[in-house]
């Protein structure tokens, strides 16, 4: 039987090659541009994404995967789940904004990240809220590329399975009467979109591939017969992605039109089970063997030879052609980087060159020619690979000379902290970042471009420390940091400053909201070349007699939030980077700045999807933290910043990172995080974020006095700090201040009522 090959996407980004989506968020939030004109400018974007990937060759076009802020945010309100609290809040529009920023009276909706990416979704609340269909989006968008384009797409959804998975707001006991509240209404969405002429259906069900129960399977079972029941003429194209699927059998013979699979991150898990068990004869089998999540060229010749070994085990006619997951979590195009060495350049593809390669592969498995293409691609490969990379044994070397634990155990070294720092009970600080302004922003590209002189550069940035130094002991901080105004980003950053890092012009993906980063590639071995913040933390420590913080990102966090290369273990960057840091660990002790944090936001979003592989990253993950701080004093005090994490999942590792302070990000999890203490004992210094910095809202003293006193019921006093959340890079000037200097006071309140421990 002659196979149809068929190339697909199953999702692409929402940025724009220039940012032109952020752009124009931003603008209708500061109310630079009407209502009409955002919703006009955002409806010109969708359509050119649609018309830009049918001509690279894009049979089946995702529709709906476009989003004003968040694709899970989007099903929540199409739903009708919205929380009590932003009841009334304004029309529908305004209502989905206030949910994912907050409002001056509603805190922000949770926000965390998408399974093991560094996007953040935005957590539905269900609570006791009745879900009702407020509108079809998949239908709507469907519609418009159909009458504007005259494109039939493929319409995405979020599954209701992988929705409720990733909601809060009830018990598990009530995940099957929340289900069958749901379930007639994505029926509804689907029949729709069935009258309507769609065609393919892609639903997305991300929560397939983590270990799940029988129980839950059985969920998913009743999900598909629903489906397959209500809308019988609808192709489902059931999706997974970043990993190979639990209960494979299972999935597979669910009754939908065609199972979408991972060929690259699950390539071992669903190759094997491919294998062992078949594909069903019945079925489309959608093959991601194009990674969606990293910027390197594929190897065209092996991804060829992968699908017909896929072919091989695969009997049916049809088989769809594909990225690994959405495009989503890579820049738009290359074309625009005309600063790159050119053998790298040769090396990269984004989302736009993806859906070529994914176009050529078709071709090629179609019958058709692509000679030209072929050799390009393996000649580009070839002359990567011989040019980069060659890791030397000095630096195995200096990896082994470095001790891979500190000197003395947690309660002994505080005791010589506490000597060389007498801090109050509840002691201060921020995590590192204070607003960059477009002042600030202004300079640096000014700097960037040429048009500011190294040393004017660096008198800017000297007076913005020395002004958030006097702001922060005006404010009455106890540890103070420098704010970091010389850094556009924590990893590019220090990545600028290592070699083995390049660095795109346009190279932006997004994080949450408007939000982007711009990731740094890790093309080559990592080495250290000369100390990159001691200048800055030593004039910050001069101009003050409180202590100033040092403040450095990890290794893992480094990693974790660059493109590294896929053909080399993670780990062993992990460790070069590491190896690195201690470098630089040591500068700062050595001028004098003897608190030192390394911040480590992103461990916990590097986890495996699989629980039983979570002990060998973990390890690792530990091991190049401690070969980045454990070469110091035992006076030296390592800080470090995690974002949200559930804690006790992870409370073994964190403690063996032995940093003397963590401090991680709680305050969006309304509490949920403290709850975790009650079982999770910790013995090291902590502070829990009092409030949220991603929403503009300036918090009460009250409600921060309210989550110390909440902490402060499962942990120690003595041990606990008090700090934002995360960095206040994104805020303005005004509420920085006003959040700290309530902050602040309710630190000087708790204080009252409790007694600092007798030494």
């Amino acid at each position: 039987m002659e196979t149809n090959w068929i190339s697909s996407s199953p999702g692409y980004p929402r940025l724009g090659e220039n940012r032109e989506w952020k752009r124009i968020l931003e603008s209708y939030w500061s109310d630079k541009i009407s209502r009409e004109e955002f919703l006009q400018t955002m409806k010109d974007l969708r359509l050119q994404y649609l018309q830009k990937q049918k001509d690279k060759g894009i049979a089946l076009v995702p529709s709906s995967d476009f989003s004003y802020y968040d694709h899970i945010l989007d099903t929540a309100v199409m739903f009708g789940l919205v929380p009590e609290r932003f009841q009334g809040s304004g029309d529908m529009l305004q209502t989905y904004f206030n949910m994912a920023r907050g409002t001056d009276e509603a805190p922000a909706c949770e926000m965390t990240k998408w399974f093991n990416t560094n996007y953040h979704y935005i957590v539905p609340e269900l609570g006791e809220i009745t879900p009702s269909l407020q509108e079809n989006k998949p239908l709507q968008d469907f519609k418009e590329a159909k009458e504007e384009l005259g494109m039939d797409t493929k319409p995405v959804l979020i599954g209701p399975f992988t929705f409720l998975k990733l909601s809060k707001g009830y018990e598990t006991a009530d995940f099957e009467a929340k289900l069958e509240q749901l379930l007639p209404l994505y029926t509804t969405v689907l029949q729709q979109l069935q009258e309507a002429g769609a065609s393919w259906v892609q639903i997305d069900e991300p929560s397939l591939v983590p270990t799940i129960s029988e129980e839950e399977f059985r969920s998913v079972q009743h999900i598909y017969e629903t489906f397959a029941a209500d809308v019988p003429e609808l192709s489902i194209l059931l999706q997974t992605y970043f990993e190979g699927v639990h209960f494979y059998e299972k999935v597979t013979s669910l009754p939908a039109a065609g199972i979408g699979l991972d060929f690259v991150h699950g390539y071992e898990k669903n190759m094997a089970a491919l294998k062992q068990f078949g594909f069903p004869e019945d079925k489309t089998l959608a093959a991601g063997v194009i990674d969606g999540r990293n910027i390197w060229r594929a190897d065209l010749k092996a991804k060829e030879e992968l699908l017909k070994e896929i072919d091989a085990h695969a009997p049916q006619s049809d088989k769809i052609v594909q990225p690994s997951c959405s495009l989503l979590h890579v820049p738009v195009t290359k074309t625009l980087e005309t600063k790159l060495d050119s053998v790298l350049y040769g090396a990269l593809s984004f989302a736009d060159e993806k859906l070529e390669e994914i176009a050529a592969l078709t071709d090629v498995l179609s019958g058709h020619s692509a000679a030209d293409t072929m050799e390009e691609n393996q000649q580009a490969l070839k002359t990567f690979a011989k040019t980069y990379r060659q890791q030397s044994a000095d630096l195995t070397k200096e990896r082994e000379s470095l001790p891979s634990k500190r000197e003395l155990p947690f309660a002994e070294r505080k005791k010589y902290q506490d000597e060389t720092w007498e801090l109050p009970l509840l002691p201060t600080t921020t995590i590192g970042s204070f607003p960059q302004t477009k002042e600030v922003r202004v300079a640096r590209q000014q700097f960037r471009k040429g048009e500011k002189s190294p040393e004017a550069y660096n008198e800017f940035i000297r007076s913005k420390i020395k002004e958030w130094i006097d702001l922060q002991e005006d404010i009455g901080l106890d540890v103070l940091v420098h704010g970091e105004f010389e850094r556009n980003d924590m990893v590019e950053f220090f990545g600028e400053k290592l070699n083995g890092f390049a660095f795109t012009s346009y190279g932006w993906v997004q994080s949450y909201g408007s939000r982007c980063v711009k990731p740094p590639i890790i093309y080559d071995d990592v080495t250290f070349e000369a100390p990159m913040t001691v200048e800055e933390s030593r004039y910050a420590q001069s101009l003050t007699d409180k202590p100033v913080k040092g403040m450095l990102t990890g290794p893992v966090t480094i990693l974790n939030w660059s493109f590294e290369r896929d053909d080399i273990p993670r780990k062993e960057t992990s460790f070069q980077i590491a190896v690195a840091l201690s470098r630089e660990v040591q500068a700062l002790e050595e001028s004098g700045i003897n608190m030192i944090q390394v911040d480590e936001p992103a461990v916990r979003e590097g986890l495996p999807l699989k629980r039983e592989e979570w002990d060998e990253y973990l390890d690792w993950s530990v091991t190049a933290f401690r070969l980045a701080t454990s070469n110091i004093k035992a006076s030296t005090q390592i800080h470090t910043h995690m974002c949200y994490s559930e804690f006790q999942d992870m409370i073994e590792s964190i403690r063996d990172l032995d940093a003397d302070v963590i401090s991680i990000e709680t305050s969006r999890s309304h509490g949920g995080l403290i709850e975790s203490f009650e079982t999770a004992v910790y013995d090291k210094g902590i502070g829990l974020g009092v409030y949220d910095i991603h929403s503009p809202r300036v918090p009460s003293v009250d409600e921060m006095k309210d989550m110390i006193d909440r902490a402060l019921r499962v942990l120690p006093a003595d041990l606990f700090w008090i700090n934002p959340d995360c960095g206040l890079k994104t805020r303005n000037t005004p509420e920085t201040v006003d959040s700290l200097k309530n902050m602040v006071r309710a630190a000087r309140e708790s204080r009252e009522t409790r007694e600092m421990p007798t030494k």
